[in-house]
């Protein structure tokens, strides 16, 4: 298999969202994809093992990308490894009244990762600069003083998002929670042969929404919101990773080797050493349950 270098796939550098691969060559069969992706991933259920003993970082995976990426089997063969008293997964769907009444990053403040846990965000923060931006009248159910219609919008609100969610990563950073952003990067011809599989099998017939159809007709839209947000909110403290994903058994393995490869690179994650008192009487309490 072709060995790979995650900061390939990191964002470093103002990009533009056509020049981003939507496959890559692991050169490899599908069986030795997933045989590598089983190895990467009994890794990272022994790294987080650690991480809940150790108690001190959480770890944030935030998955974006189109209808079809692959988002929701993607967290089903990464973490199948996990504790599941260690790993909590949110899915940002729609607003509801109570989250409305507060500000827009409310819901994903109080769904964080405590200090030992991971969470994983399918779906983030970032569709208040994505799903919004392409339809700014949603903006508008949010009962923001100052926003009465769509043209108190302005590009400045925009900028203004931008930095809040630059200031919400960087405080969570800054406080132990180790933060994953991934692009799934899908082509819009896969996304097609996706859609149309979902019409042709029955047992995916449920995943099929019209909606789909119509939000694939702004496609060029959300590419243009994906490449502004990649190029503003990539940073050292919470980086976003493009992940070519027309192929899911490769997304999920370079998704995988992110993680472990980036966690690995932090040598104080242990499982914390018992009190000397406990470790010279080990012996004493051996024999007290062989006794029993």
């Amino acid at each position: 298999m072709r060995d790979i270098n995650i900061n390939d796939f990191k964002i470093n550098e103002e990009v533009k969202i056509e020049g981003l691969e939507t496959t890559f060559d692991l050169d490899a069969s599908k069986s030795d994809i997933k045989d590598q992706l089983k190895e990467v991933r009994k890794g990272l259920g022994k790294i987080q093992d650690k991480m809940y003993a150790h108690g001190k970082y959480a770890v944030l995976v935030c998955l974006q990308g189109m209808d079809t990426a692959g988002k929701d089997s993607l967290i089903r063969e990464v973490f199948k490894d996990f504790n599941s008293r260690g790993v909590v997964v949110h899915s940002f769907k729609t607003p509801t009244s109570l989250e409305l009444k507060h500000d827009y990053l409310w819901r994903h403040y109080i769904a964080l990762p405590a200090r030992g846990k991971f969470g994983i965000f399918n779906r983030t923060h970032y569709e208040n600069v994505l799903v919004t931006k392409v339809h700014p009248s949603y903006i508008l159910n949010e009962n923001i003083p100052g926003i009465d219609t769509v043209e108190d919008i302005d590009d400045a609100f925009w900028e203004r998002r931008f930095e809040d969610i630059n200031n919400f990563e960087k405080h969570i950073a800054d406080n132990g929670t180790i933060v994953f952003k991934f692009f799934l990067n899908i082509s819009k011809k896969e996304q097609k042969n996706r859609l149309l599989r979902r019409l042709d099998r029955e047992d995916k017939n449920w995943k099929f929404s019209p909606g789909d159809l119509d939000e694939r007709k702004l496609w060029d839209n959300y590419m243009t919101c994906y490449e502004d947000l990649l190029n503003k909110t990539s940073k050292p403290h919470a980086p976003w990773y493009v992940i070519p994903c027309d192929d899911k058994k490769t997304s999920r393995y370079l998704v995988a080797r992110v993680l472990y490869d980036t966690l690995k690179t932090y040598t104080d994650i242990k499982e914390p050493e018992l009190d000397e008192d406990i470790k010279a009487n080990i012996d004493l309490y051996r024999k007290q349950l062989e006794r029993e």
